[in-house]
Parts: C-alpha cells; structure tokens; sequence
C-alpha cells in the first residue's frame, strides 16, 4: 500500500511543505529512502524501526520505499521520524490513513518511541497555518512554540502511541490552549537600568541618540571607564517590539533552536555578545546547511562586540555588507540562502593595547607603531559605517565615590519613543523604514535639507577631517535623529555640530 504524510523542511528562516511518501511492496526486506535525504534522515530508517517494534507495533517485513518530496529539495535533520513512522503504520494497514492530509507531522523519536523536541517549528506552524492545514502534530515540547501561531491547531505529543490514538479519535483529544501571544508581548520585562552609571554624560547621551536612530556606536576608552556597562544598558531605551517584528525575531531564533519549550513571543529585542574568538561564519551564519549566525540572532536587536580590536581584521571585515544591506546572503554550491540582519552594532575598545592612551593619570607604554598596528585592525569602511565614534574618559574620583544616581532609563526610553514616532510618521509611505540609520540616499535629499550655515559647517567638517561621501551620510543621519530628539522638523547647526563631534577618533590613531 502507498500511504502520504505531510511534514516541512527549513529553508533558512523559511518553511516548505515536504510530502512522506511510504510504498510497502512485496520484495526481500529492505528500507530506501530518497529525495535528497542527509545523514540524520537516512539514519531515521534504523531509529524508526526499532521504535514502533519497541512500542509495540508490528513492523512489516517487506520492501519499504520513502520517497520524500520535492525530490530536488535537500531535507536534513530528524525532524522527519514521526512523520516516516505515521506513514509506515498507515502503508501497513495499522492505523487510519484518513486525516493523514489534514495535518503536518514533526518530531525526533528516541529507540523507546517517545518523541523529543526539535529546532524550527515556528516558522513551520506558520506555513501550515498559511497552507489551510486543520493543524500540527508535534513533540510535547514544541506544544507551546507552535501554539503561538494563531488560528491553528496544535497537538503536543509524548509517544508515538499517543499521535496513533490521536488519529484512531480526534474528538477525544484537545489541542494545546493557544497563547495570547499579543497580551505576553505587551508584558514589561526587567532590564539593566542607566541609574546605575555613575557619571558619563557624554556616553549616556550617544547612547540615547543611538537608541533612537538606530546608529551604529563605538566606545574608546581606558579599562574600567564604564564602556561595557554602558553598552549592555541599551536594550533597556530601546522601544519595544512590535508583534510583528517579535514573531520575525522568534522565527529566528526557533530555527536555531533557542525556543524549545519556552513557548512564546521573544519580546525584548535582542542582544548579542560573541567572544572576540569567534570565527566569520558564526557571525554572519553558514555551515553546509545555512543556519543564522549572530547579527541575524541580533535581528531587531543589539550586537555587542566587546574588546572591538581583538577580533580577527578578515571577520570583522564580515561586518560591512550586513551593516550596509540590514541583511545576509549565504551561497552554497547547492543553495542561496537570504538572513535578515537589522541589528544595531554597539563596540567598545581600548585606545591602545596597554589601554591608556590619552589618559590623565597613567602613562601609555605603547610606542606610536604599537598604537598603528592596534588599529589597523579596523578598516576605514568598518569605520565609516560606524555612525557614533564616543571617547569614554576615566572617571574623576568624585564621580566613583558619589552616592547619587545618574538619570532613570524611564524618562530616556519615553524620549527615544517619542523620536522614533517622528521618524515612523517621516516614513509612513515606506513600511521597510522603521529609523533613521535606515535612510537610503533619496530619503536623506528628502528629509536631511541643510540651510546655507548647516552646509558651510558641514564642507568645513569634511575638508579638515577627510570624511568620505558615507560619512557624510551618517552625519546627516545623525544629524536628523538629534533634531528628532528635540521634536525639531528642521536640521539646525547645533544638531549637525553635534553630529559632527561624533566622528573624531583621530587622536587614538
């Protein structure tokens, strides 16, 4: 007999359906597989086997094709045993084939025919629940993630006993109580609160415009000077997710495996922080079978790269298309797979390799070539996506010792909100233009007009710093995010002057 199931395979960040077709024919016994299978589904064969003899089904003795469609799309992963197992016991006459075309079957089985938690099931419930299917079939543990996807049914499962009862009765069965996924995203969630740097107010303050322009920011300064704290202190401005970027946010980190058993929206945004040890791919995402890497982890969030200058030059390098593009591409022999990558990059560094450089109290031990070698290291196309290049300074000793507390995040985070409502009503006719530091050169001409003072101050500021045209641009961007800041519709000099101190790392240089 010839039985169908349906299952999905990722594709990227993207869910295609898959067809498990299962022939059991009369022939010496045998088990093929076909349709592009990997090692992990190849595997499934001996695993499924030993599982339904081990929960107490009969395993036919015969010839067993699977036949895995579309034939030329690559399916990886064991995500296909429950499905492969259903269609096996449906081809074999021992349970109902009927609502086999109704569902979408996922799950890893163990040798004792329990059902384990895999990685992307919410990106496929979304594709089911896009393809009309009555619902989903899923290991216990991914009840909850796949129940986030509204207007469809799920059922979580512990044993393949339990999904074969299913299909013999549905009516007795109950899917899992689907979440209010809007009202759990709406929730506040603790953060890290700026009351707890002590001084810094040049710091808070590029910390805030980068919150709401979405820019780019580095901090330069000694050891201990609050350069770390101060980044990991921006989720915490940051406006809330929409529900729409929560579900792309959470679709992502399902596919990597980062949401089994938690069951709902990722609602704060992002924040990521590699080892300066980490290699190219684990950034921007690869391996055989394209996985996101860290900037795509950081979609809609914050990448944080600390010690900026001990990273590898050729990773960092890795960094300028994603920065430029809010996307990744990674191409294989076999496949082209597209991440999204809009994330905010947050870095700090030390001026020098002792660290203190420019510092009042403690001398530098680096001689000018050490320094050259230092930040070589950076490039100037790094560099000039950078929008915000911030010296942090040592603190002065009545600054540690004070008992006072620096300005809430409450009233910064109403201020980035109330900025970032200027932008979104600036780009209401563009919906893929959340910020400022997401402005194409059309935009800038549009909304970054400089008066005949602004213009002068600005040709002045190239001339002397030898900006290139695209940092030109990140001061205009800037510049356009501090008038926000103000609630002023107009680019004033003291908006681009402010921008324009933002570009000034020559003297660690």
């Amino acid at each position: 007999m010839l039985a169908r199931v349906w299952s999905a395979s990722l594709l990227g960040i993207d869910a295609i359906k898959v067809g498990v077709e299962v022939d059991v024919s009369a022939g010496l016994p045998a088990i093929a597989v076909v349709g592009l299978p990997d090692t992990a589904v190849q595997e499934s064969r001996e695993r499924v086997k030993a599982a339904l003899k081990n929960a107490g089904f009969a395993f036919p003795v015969r010839r067993i094709v699977i036949n895995l469609t579309p034939a030329d799309l690559r399916k990886e992963g064991p995500s296909f045993d429950l499905p492969i197992s259903i269609g096996v016991l449906a081809a074999s006459e021992q349970v109902d084939a009927q609502l086999l075309g109704d569902y979408l079957f996922l799950g890893e089985m163990s040798l004792d025919g329990s059902l384990r938690a895999i990685a992307g099931v919410l990106p496929i419930a979304a594709t089911a629940q896009k393809m009309g299917l009555a619902g989903i079939v899923v290991p216990s543990g991914n009840a909850l993630e796949a129940s986030v996807v509204q207007g469809l049914k799920v059922y979580g499962f512990d044993h393949i006993k339990d999904v074969v009862e299913f299909l013999g009765a549905p009516e007795k069965f109950t899917p899992v109580n689907t979440q209010d996924a809007k009202q759990q995203w709406s929730m506040p969630l603790p953060c890290l609160d700026l009351k707890d740097v002590k001084g810094q107010s040049h710091g808070r303050r590029a910390l805030e415009i980068a919150a709401a322009g979405g820019h780019n920011l580095i901090f330069v300064g000694p050891p201990g000077s609050g350069k770390t704290m101060l980044a990991r202190r921006l989720p915490g401005i940051l406006p809330p997710l929409h529900f729409e970027e929560a579900l792309e946010v959470s679709q992502i980190h399902s596919v990597a495996g980062l949401l089994k058993e938690r069951g709902q929206l990722i609602r704060q945004r992002p924040f990521r922080s590699p080892h300066h040890s980490a290699s190219g791919p684990s950034l921007v995402g690869g391996g055989s079978f394209p996985r996101p890497g860290e900037i795509s982890l950081a979609h809609r969030g914050v990448l944080f790269l600390d010690e900026l200058t001990e990273f590898k030059r050729n990773v960092l390098e890795f960094l300028r298309q994603p920065l430029e593009d809010g996307q990744v591409t990674i191409s294989r022999t076999k496949q082209t797979i597209m991440f999204p990558a809009q994330f905010t990059l947050i870095a700090s560094t030390n001026p020098c390799p002792c660290g203190y450089f420019g510092d009042p109290i403690q001398a530098c031990s680096c001689s000018p070539r050490q320094r050259e070698m230092y930040w070589s290291k950076l490039s100037g196309p790094l560099m000039d996506r950078i929008d915000l290049q911030v010296a942090v300074n040592r603190l002065k000793p009545e600054e540690m010792t004070s008992q006072g507390q620096g300005e809430n995040s409450e009233p910064v985070r109403q201020r980035v909100a109330k900025a970032r409502a200027m932008a979104i009503a600036r780009f209401s006719k563009d919906s893929k233009i959340s910020c400022n530091a997401e402005m194409q050169a059309g935009q800038l001409r549009q909304f970054c007009q400089l008066d005949e003072n602004c213009r002068q101050l600005l040709e002045g500021a190239i001339k002397k710093l030898g900006l290139s045209a695209r940092a030109m641009d990140r001061i205009l961007k800037v510049s356009r995010t501090i008038a926000d800041l103000s609630q002023s519709d107009h680019i004033q000099a003291s908006h681009l002057a402010e921008a324009i101190q933002y570009r000034t790392l020559d003297r660690f240089t």
